[in-house]
């Protein structure tokens, strides 16, 4: 019973992080043309036993995926010369955004399915712990 708890717990951690990387890739769609907008991006780090506490199944070895912290991308903004823009520069150029629509929505895709992975996963281990205790009552 002990193995499953840890599964759930790895596996709901995970939906955790991908919630959160689908979050990030949505703001970054819906300020795609915010003029100066620097994409947010997130990693991932792996944590054993933090956060979790000796209840979950009684171990500190429960491995977990935690978010790092939120950075905004570094790469140069989109600069469009527009000279009659409010938003213009001295230079006459206006800076857009950094965010690229076709990365963000294959992210996107792929953090969802990352998220079904592991829903699926936590969903098999729920199962398996309720036959488990079945055959105990039996």
């Amino acid at each position: 019973m002990n193995e499953m708890m840890r599964t759930m717990a790895a596996s709901a951690s995970g939906m955790a992080a991908q919630a959160a990387r689908i979050r990030l890739g949505s703001e970054n769609i819906a300020n795609a043309d915010t003029p100066g907008y620097h994409r947010k991006t997130v990693s991932f780090e792996q944590a054993f036993g933090q956060g979790l506490g000796p209840g979950i199944g009684g171990a500190r070895d429960t491995r977990a995926v935690v978010t790092g912290p939120v950075q905004l991308d570094r790469n140069e903004l989109a600069r469009t010369y527009d000279p009659t823009n409010p938003l213009a520069g001295k230079d006459g150029y206006v800076e857009g955004s950094n965010v690229d629509l076709l990365v963000e929505i294959a992210d996107a895709r792929e953090a969802n399915r990352s998220y079904e992975a592991n829903l699926k996963m936590f969903d098999q281990a729920r199962q398996m712990a309720s036959s488990l205790l079945d055959l105990i009552r039996r």
